[in-house]
């Protein structure tokens, strides 16, 4: 999960970018999806949280060290004034009543 901080007033047109070059991370074959969230706590209007699934970490890394990687991160730099990145496993699922 990517925690970005964006420079403020810019999160209508990181959103449009983030679409618009999202398909270099979802076209990869061992990418699962990727999912776009804004903060909705008091203070967190220019914070948006990136949550990709991959098959595993190895492939993850891979992309990450990739040309196709900093090709896609050289077009979402400019709107970014901070943030961090953490990776996880999920160890449990429980499905809700609407499920």
């Amino acid at each position: 999960m990517l925690r970005m901080q964006i420079k403020p007033g810019m999160g209508d047109e990181f959103e449009r970018v983030w679409k618009e070059v999202g398909e270099s991370v979802t076209s990869h074959p061992a990418n699962l999806g990727q999912w776009l969230s804004r903060g909705a706590e008091q203070g967190e209007d220019d914070v948006y949280y990136i949550v990709s699934d991959w098959l595993d970490e190895g492939q993850f890394r891979a992309f990450e060290n990739s040309a196709r990687h900093l090709q896609h991160r050289t077009k979402l730099h400019p709107y970014r004034s901070g943030g961090s990145m953490t990776t996880m496993h999920v160890v449990a699922s429980l499905a809700g009543a609407a499920a």
